[in-house]
């Protein structure tokens, strides 16, 4: 490009790169700069041309430039004062990259000038490096978000939260190693016909995406031979993962979500607001440390230092309207360009915090209730983060769900067999209404789940009762070392048919604890499957077999038993009902609607409760009608978990005209259903499910 070009001031909205058919507006946030340069680049990565931005407006630099076209390669260079003691890290020498740019042309490459000090320095981040970064880095192109992409009419699912079933998957991950997919490990694998028949054969209602916003592969782990898999390392919150497509369009995006759509499955990503990919005092330049680090991160008292809630060395300043902004808009951008359904927060109690520590209703909170298209969508997260006061399980407000590891990691308890364990299961399958039935908070709140992408599979969950991350290259010493596992006597892969009976009924009595439950249950991809880490909590460096799911050799079983379990959810409104049920009376009409049972029939007693004896729990749940004077009862599902040893129960007589049908039994899940006239044999570490119904 000649230097023959119009610049105009333009305007300080939208921000990003706005194409208007004649030209590029850019418009770029920073409050302590006191230049910001423009760098245009041609598709070699060679830096043609320079422009200053001309105007400043609310701490917005902008400017107009004539005859742009979608396609054109930039990034910006911020001028301003390099006094880390004060929280300023300027460095004009560094190319940066737009946090609004919408596209990028791939990733840093890891050397010494993409750091705004001098690495090989005595005195480290205080120094301040010269070398320009412009050669190793990615640049930011111009796209178009309303192209002559043809959505087909698309209509958004709309799943209400209490018929939803989530998916969590990874788009490379689950599609490598799929037989039938063709050109695996991108978006358009992800939503293959092979992909969308497991799905829906399966009834899942929505694919919750691990995230595929723009990550970098850590320097550290490229060091080792790993890179970084997972994706919780954003640079960039309206840019796709490049790594994921496969002609570099960001309409595979689009595609994928309405592919999905047509098939009725939602589309959730996983987003990571909380912090970036830049690290601590020591990370790199590539972004908004060099914008203006004073204003996009939260600084410790020190402001040379980071607060690090995240525990990846910096946290967001959410708390800055501008940065607020910022993160409203990625949002919203998703949700109007590329139609997704909704989103997972990771570590979403940082998205919470203020200066006075987690607020429910924080600037973010409020912001999201008002907002017109987001206050539509699903909304969930992790609630904690690591930083002081982080653990806010069941303090989020309406209408947020939360990932609620108290039930992965007491149900995972009780069926290893733990002792006083039985109160825990019950307040974990009736929607753990301590924790979440306030401020009329549904009981879809609880997003329950046994396994996530965090931590043992479900096949691991009964086959270790250690991590085994060897591979990572940290000394086995990251990833959780509680995992409330066990191994049934091996650990390990065994061919001794005795365990693998065992692990295999375990497995069946988890899923169906989870699919019996009350709020929104959540299975990790491959679980269906008999998908194993080999022991691995903590994959998320392993892009290759250890991380992929394995298709080949599958539990044909295990799958059969899932899409029974879950299909057996689907079809009784009763185990996924909106309010809280309760064991004496319901605070709405007064009818009860639970009943806790001993094997002999009658109700469960404080000392009952109190006995670590007790291997197992028999719940009931009734929906009824009416008053309690009147109610009219009309069905109810009687769940049977039992760990411990063979038991007779006697079931609560039926009504004239009702009969108890035995519908589901985890020691032998191939029979049909049929009447239990006398006393329920229930074998040994199972799980028995029976649907009062007219006879």
């Amino acid at each position: 490009m000649s230097g023959n070009v119009s610049v105009q001031a333009g305007r300080p909205y939208p921000m990003g790169a706005t194409f208007d058919g004649g030209g590029v507006n850019f418009a770029v946030f920073s409050q302590h700069a006191t230049k910001m340069t423009l760098c245009l680049f041609d598709e070699t990565g060679e830096e043609t041309l320079n422009i200053v931005l001309p105007e400043c407006d609310g701490h917005i630099w902008h400017g107009y430039v004539e005859g742009l076209q979608p396609g054109q390669h930039y990034g910006y260079r911020a001028h301003g004062p390099y006094r880390p003691d004060e929280g300023h890290r300027f460095n004009p020498h560094k190319l940066l990259l737009d946090p609004y740019a919408r596209r990028l042309t791939g990733h840093p490459k890891w050397t010494g000038a993409v750091f705004g000090y001098d690495v090989s320095a005595k005195h480290g981040d205080l120094t301040f490096d010269t070398r320009n970064s412009a050669p190793h880095m990615p640049r930011c192109v111009v796209t178009v978000d309303q192209d002559d992409f043809d959505w087909q009419g698309d209509t958004p699912p709309d799943t209400p939260m209490e018929q939803t079933i989530l998916y969590e998957a990874h788009v490379k991950g689950l599609t490598m190693q799929h037989p039938k997919v063709e050109n695996p490990g991108n978006y358009m694998a992800l939503a293959s016909d092979p992909m969308l028949e497991h799905l829906t054969c399966l009834g899942v209602t929505a694919i919750q995406i691990l995230p595929i916003h723009a990550f970098l592969n850590d320097e550290h782990l490229i060091s080792k031979g790993l890179t970084n898999y997972w994706g919780y390392q954003s640079i960039g919150f309206f840019a796709p993962e490049p790594r994921y497509m496969t002609n570099g369009q960001t309409s595979e995006i689009k595609e994928m979500v309405r592919r999905f759509h047509a098939a009725g499955i939602e589309v959730i990503l996983d987003v990571v607001y909380n912090h970036t990919g830049e690290g601590n005092q020591l990370g790199p330049t590539l972004s908004f440390r060099g914008l203006d680090n004073f204003c996009y991160y939260r600084l410790a008292e020190s402001a040379r230092y980071y607060i690090n809630d995240s525990g990846t060395g910096n946290s967001l300043n959410i708390e800055h309207p501008m940065v607020l902004r910022m993160v409203m808009d990625s949002l919203r951008h998703w949700v109007e360009t590329y139609h997704v359904d909704g989103f997972r927060f990771d570590l979403g109690a940082s998205m919470g915090r203020t200066s006075e520590g987690f607020d429910r209703d924080a600037p973010f909170f409020q912001a999201l209730r008002q907002d017109p298209v987001l206050s539509r969508v699903k909304l969930m997260g992790e609630p904690w983060d690591v930083g002081p006061g982080g653990y806010q399980l069941g303090a989020f407000p309406n209408p947020w769900g939360e990932h609620n590891d108290k039930y992965r990691d007491q149900v995972r308890s009780y069926w290893r067999g733990d002792a006083g364990m039985v109160a825990e299961l019950a307040a974990r399958i009736s929607g753990s209404s301590l924790k979440f039935d306030q401020d009329r908070r549904a009981a879809t709140a609880s997003v329950n789940f046994l396994t996530c992408h965090d931590g043992f599979t479900l096949m691991d969950t009964v086959s270790y009762n250690h991590k085994h991350n060897e591979a990572n290259a940290e000394n086995n010493s990251d990833g959780h070392s509680h995992n409330a596992s066990d191994n049934c006597g091996i650990e390990g892969p065994t061919k001794d048919p005795a365990i693998n009976d065992m692990r295999t009924r375990r497995r069946r009595n988890m899923l169906a604890t989870l699919m019996l439950s009350q709020g929104t249950p959540m299975l990790l991809a491959g679980d269906e499957l008999g998908n194993s880490q080999g022991g691995n909590n903590n994959a998320y460096c392993q892009d290759n077999e250890i991380g992929w799911v394995n298709w080949e050799g599958h539990d044909e079983n295990f799958l059969k038993f899932a899409r029974q379990i879950i299909h057996f959810r689907k079809n009784h409104p009763i185990l996924r009902q909106k309010r809280f049920l309760h064991a004496h009376e319901r605070l709405v009409d007064g009818v009860p609607d639970l009943f806790w049972r001993k094997s002999d029939g009658s109700e469960m007693t404080e000392a009952d409760w109190l006995d670590p004896n007790l291997r197992h729990l028999i719940a009931e749940m009734r929906t009824a009608s009416g008053t309690p004077e009147y109610a009219t009862l009309e069905y109810a599902i009687m769940s049977v978990f039992n760990v411990g040893d063979a038991l007779t129960v006697n079931l609560p007589s039926p009504r004239d005209g009702w009969i108890w049908m035995r519908e589901l039994d985890t020691a032998d899940p191939s029979l049909g259903p049929f009447a239990v006239t006398e006393p329920l044999e229930v074998h040994a570490n199972s799980v028995v499910a029976l649907i009062l119904t007219k006879a």
